[in-house]
């Protein structure tokens, strides 16, 4: 990034303004926007690439379901991750197309499901934008919006030190947020390979979508390895983790009470503060040896 004190790049406010109000796009991922930093006292002007946020419209059978922020990128993984996750499909094998259909100033993801599945997708239909990584899209009441996945099965046991080694890898992977720093990162991991699916987006909820998606569309078990996110773990990050049939997440931040007793509930492994040399095993310990 090259910076230039303000003095020799232009004179006054007036001037930053107007290069700030131009942004370049780099790819469908960021753009590069003209900024004034100061530090130590010092002006300077640089460029900073910040992540890209767009509205996804999500039809099923051309029938609208819910506008969600997302990053546009990772769009198919995205529709079937978030189709299983939120249960409006009993499992992968009912989506039957996926279309992504991008214009000047829209993105609509198109998807095919089986017939039996319309009438309950139509139930919880939305014609409402979601916030970043809504969490809640399409839920109507509150059995809904606390839907209890089923009970987890066997999953994987974990070593303290593939959790670690996982951790570190991942962040060496996150290359979206290095070079913006503001999205999160999911990943899934496989005991004695490592970090082998890795997605990120401005929302949690939607990176954890795009790697189960990412999962199924490759048609790997996810109950074969465990899940990182680089976020607290909610109870919807918990929910969205065992429909997909994973029983091991990890958050480098901390869990809310109700994802605990929600991991408890559907016995699933459920660990927080993952940082350096550190964890903390909330709930289905049985999975981490030391």
């Amino acid at each position: 990034m090259s910076e230039v004190p303000v003095g020799r790049a232009m004179s006054g406010l007036g001037g930053t303004a107007t290069r700030a109000s131009t942004l370049v796009r780099v790819d469908a991922t960021t753009r590069q926007v003209p900024v004034r930093r100061s530090r130590d006292g010092t002006d300077t002007i640089a460029v900073d690439e910040v992540a890209e946020e767009a509205p996804i419209a999500f039809t099923y059978h051309n029938i609208p379901h819910v506008v969600m922020l997302a990053t546009p990128a990772d769009l198919e993984d995205l529709a079937v991750g978030f189709t299983v996750s939120e249960a409006l499909v009993a499992n992968a094998s009912e989506i039957s197309s996926v279309d992504v259909i991008r214009s000047a100033d829209a993105i609509e993801v198109r998807v095919g499901v089986a017939s039996e599945r319309v009438s309950q997708i139509v139930k919880r239909q939305r014609n409402l934008t979601g916030r970043t990584g809504c969490g809640l899209c399409g839920v109507e009441t509150v059995e809904e919006a606390i839907r209890r996945p089923p009970a987890v099965g066997a999953g994987v046991r974990v070593t303290s030190a593939e959790l670690h080694a996982a951790l570190a890898e991942l962040e060496t992977r996150q290359r979206l947020n290095a070079r913006t720093g503001s999205v999160h990162a999911a990943a899934w991991v496989r005991p004695g390979r490592g970090v082998e699916i890795v997605r990120e987006d401005v929302g949690r909820h939607n990176a954890l979508d795009k790697v189960i998606g990412a999962l199924l569309r490759s048609s790997t078990d996810p109950a074969a390895g465990f899940a990182i996110v680089t976020s607290r773990a909610s109870y919807e990050m918990v929910q969205k983790t065992a429909t997909a049939g994973i029983a091991f997440l990890v958050a480098v931040s901390a869990p809310t009470g109700l994802a605990i007793r929600l991991a408890q509930a559907c016995g699933l492994t459920l660990v927080g503060f993952a940082r350096a040399h550190q964890h903390v095993v909330y709930a289905g310990a049985e999975r981490l040896d030391p």
